[in-house]
């Protein structure tokens, strides 16, 4: 294990804000990420896994403890019957991972491009975007136990997905290290888009029956123009994506959105369970937090209310303080709360 000391994290991650790891190595064996948590376990360390950093919001203090970056790398296509299955090691950069799928014909994921991260991020998050969530394609997930630092192949039902949830998520944060991603995907066309979003560019473009990489290529379109792609030139680019999930709300809640909204139609998508998902963007919007607001060294993307922007001089206690001025906001305006997407270390 090759140990460094005080590394600084902010530039580990697309927000660009934070202080610096106490100790800080990476992995790319299994057998490394066991070394790295036996060595932090002898020391009573606290560890935190790094990975692309798209989803990350660390304090100006750093972490006092072993951060853990995976380099775990490495992408296996096999057929065992007319589909097939990828696995990808937990280091892979998401998008590479996607464009391999959509190169090879393999439908499943093609609506998840131009999402940043890492591959072993997205059973986590639950990593989803126009109608497509990682949890319908995973087949299994590989982990290491931080308690046994035994390996281990996790099904599917095992990870309980929900909504950007899963048991890794809310029912055992700090267990389970992700080292691998296993999908099951399908040699087909892909699916019919049902965002608007899409639809337009699919319009613009005179495509009415995409394949999948014209279909990859309108995602990456319709991202890029929400300044949702990793750019460095791109003055919006700083950021962690979308800041909060959207909000899961009944019948009562949506009646008393409807009313404040003042009979403005609000946009919503019906939820299997009866619910209606709300777009958390048109909230904040609505909450008097505009596009392009500005607080101190961060605000809010000129395209999309959604996402928190840090400027030159940004820090993470800034992130926080506008973070929850627009939870407070959105929260008085409307009754619904808002919550945040990244993990604030």
């Amino acid at each position: 294990m090759q140990l460094r000391e005080n590394v600084p994290l902010g530039p580990r991650t697309t927000l660009g804000v934070g202080g610096a790891a106490r100790y800080f190595t990476e992995a790319h064996t299994e057998d490394d990420v066991r070394e790295a948590l036996g060595w932090a376990r002898q020391r009573g360390l606290a560890v935190r896994v790094l990975g692309g950093g798209s989803n990350s919001v660390i304090a100006d203090a750093g972490f006092d403890g072993l951060v853990i970056a995976m380099g775990l790398r490495g992408l296996a296509f096999s057929r065992p019957s007319g589909d097939a299955t990828l696995t990808a090691g937990a280091g892979e950069p998401w998008d590479d991972v996607v464009e391999a799928a959509v190169r090879r014909g393999l439908a499943g994921i093609e609506g998840l491009s131009g999402i940043p991260g890492s591959a072993g991020a997205t059973p986590i998050q639950n990593v989803g975007a126009y109608g497509q969530e990682v949890a319908e394609t995973i087949t299994s997930v590989r982990v290491v136990d931080r308690v046994s630092l035994a390996a281990l192949e996790l099904t599917a039902e095992a990870c309980r997905f929900a909504y950007r949830d899963s048991f890794f998520k809310s029912e055992a944060p700090d267990r389970f290290v992700v080292t691998a991603v296993r999908f099951g995907l399908a040699e087909r066309a892909p699916a019919e888009a049902a965002y608007p979003d899409l639809q337009r560019e699919l319009a613009r473009r005179g495509v009415a029956e995409p394949t999948l990489s014209e279909l990859r290529a309108c995602v990456l379109a319709v991202r890029g123009e929400k300044s949702m792609l990793l750019d460095p030139a791109d003055p919006n680019g700083r950021s962690c994506g979308s800041f909060f999930l959207n909000p899961i709300v009944g019948a009562a809640d949506l009646e008393r959105v409807r009313q404040v909204g003042g009979g403005v139609a609000v946009p919503m998508y019906p939820q299997p369970d009866g619910r209606i998902k709300l777009a958390a963007g048109w909230l904040i919007e609505r909450s008097g937090f505009g596009k392009g607001l500005r607080d101190g060294n961060v605000g809010l993307s000129t395209k999309h209310a959604l996402s928190l922007i840090a400027h030159d001089g940004a820090t993470a206690e800034e992130v926080k303080r506008l973070a929850l001025r627009i939870r407070a906001g959105v929260l008085a305006r409307f009754g619904v709360e808002l919550t945040p997407e990244p993990n604030f270390w």
